[in-house]
């Protein structure tokens, strides 16, 4: 984000700590698509939006180095799930930069991120004052894909911790979330690829997209609104 940026800093935490397992326990991250990483196509999107980017994986950081950015890992006591990265995306920003009080999360396997999905997501949180904000698509929450505050730190930590839960929803119901909204038209940017099926379908998506660079998925799409649960 520049200077000018009507939002507050960001720090964009990608969420690579997943096993893959319906993929063949391949690395999504580093999964190929149109010829490069889907690591890659990420970072290109998000990066310009945050203030900084970091990786939560776990295992071997080196398998990372050629994209420049701090690999943060779980706790020692195991992936938890996305709420165990979000956490270590939290407490990474706490002590590196303390200055930034949110972080948006984004799943590694989501090639098709928003060029706006930062500034929705605070246009969100500012329109509804809440911690946290999910995205959503054609009525459909995703709940990797959000804006926390820094204030969510201590109770993530005991809902993780403490409670054992591994429920993204749960912890966003708990507390109250405001949503943004993005059309799934042409196609939802939020497609996320878990098969290889969904790999084949992305490639498809992505050729299209390539060749029609006006569709919405390059500019983020279109909003379809903005409301908020307690």
């Amino acid at each position: 984000m520049h200077d000018a940026s009507p939002f507050p800093p960001t720090l964009g935490v990608v969420l690579a700590g997943g096993r893959g397992t319906r993929m063949g326990g391949v690395d999504k991250a580093l999964l190929a698509l149109g010829g490069e990483p889907l690591l890659h196509r990420i970072v290109r999107r998000l990066g310009p939006q945050c203030d900084g980017l970091i990786l939560n994986a776990n295992g071997d950081a080196a398998r990372f180095k050629d994209f420049g950015l701090p690999v943060v890992c779980d706790p020692p006591s195991g992936s938890l799930g996305p709420l165990s990265g979000i956490l270590s995306g939290l407490d990474w920003a706490a002590v590196h930069r303390p200055d930034i009080e949110w972080i948006v999360s984004v799943s590694s396997d989501t090639p098709f991120v928003p060029s706006d999905l930062v500034g929705r997501l605070h246009e969100a949180q500012r329109r509804e004052r809440r911690d946290l904000v999910l995205a959503l698509s054609a009525g459909r929450l995703h709940p990797t894909i959000g804006l926390w505050s820094r204030r969510l730190r201590s109770d993530l930590r005991h809902v993780l911790v403490t409670q054992g839960s591994r429920s993204v929803l749960s912890l966003a119901e708990r507390h109250g979330f405001a949503q943004a909204g993005w059309t799934d038209t042409p196609f939802d940017p939020f497609f996320n690829i878990n098969t290889p099926e969904e790999h084949a379908m992305a490639e498809l998506l992505l050729a299209k997209q390539q060749a029609e660079p006006t569709l919405p998925g390059n500019a983020g799409g279109k909003c379809s609104g903005v409301s908020h649960r307690s």
